[in-house]
């Protein structure tokens, strides 16, 4: 048994139907979910699961687990409803975006893999390998991004054999790849006419819906890293 991840395919869906397949002291897995669990830089939904509150989320092997609070956990096999809270769900699904289109900016710019990341609703760091960073970076950066956003450029999602994404090197921004053996189709997220790579996260339907971002710091984390924090604003 598996749970089968919704969001993967849509990620404006809020309001779901599924089946109770495991259930722990505070925790309940499905057979499917629109809830993201906590990953790749991306903390996990919060919102409702059968009338109770969804605190975490998190995957472990196969199943997704939803740790819940607030009253009695249904049982294996009762159907349930779940419902994410939007407001942070779209937060994040913006901020992830701007994450990418900061990724295909500097990878077109400069070709400097990604070593790490981290977000939050709104806000966000990023880590390059620069050494060191260009001269006016965070101001070069910043007008690249936003100049990126404002052209509403379309986000598309597909899927392709493991064995053919892996082997394109523009898929894979990380320095290290990411992708668990165990993943036989790879998600890839395309900003069309920008950036493509492989990516289970949440985003938004076109740069237009980010907004800007403000480049708020930029930091030396050691030679030949060097990282970004940013803010998503409206536009």
């Amino acid at each position: 048994m598996n749970t089968d991840l919704l969001y993967l395919r849509d990620a404006y869906l809020q309001h779901f139907a599924a089946h109770v397949v495991g259930v722990r002291p505070d925790a309940i897995a499905l057979d499917q979910t629109a809830f993201y669990p906590t990953g790749g830089g991306q903390p996990h939904d919060l919102g409702t699961l059968a009338g109770l509150d969804v605190i975490e989320v998190a995957k472990v092997g196969d199943l997704v687990w939803h740790t819940v609070a607030g009253g009695e956990l249904p049982a294996v096999g009762d159907a349930v409803e779940g419902r994410v809270e939007w407001t942070r769900r779209h937060a994040l699904m913006r901020t992830h975006t701007a994450l990418h289109v900061l990724c295909g900016v500097i990878w077109n710019e400069w070709r400097v893999p990604v070593t790490g990341g981290n977000m939050e609703p709104l806000s966000a760091r990023m880590d390059f390998e620069f050494d060191p960073l260009p001269d006016g970076f965070a101001v070069t950066v910043e007008a690249l991004v936003n100049s990126e956003l404002a052209q509403d450029r379309a986000i598309e999602v597909g899927f392709l054999p493991r064995d053919t994404a892996v082997h394109d090197e523009d898929l894979i921004r990380t320095k290290v790849s990411m992708i668990p053996e165990s993943v036989a189709e790879i998600r890839v997220v395309d900003i069309v006419g920008l950036d493509k790579q492989a990516d289970g996260g949440t985003h938004v339907r076109s740069t237009g819906e980010v907004g800007r971002i403000r480049v708020v710091k930029t930091e030396n984390k050691g030679k030949g890293n060097k990282r970004i924090r940013l803010v998503v604003v409206d536009a």
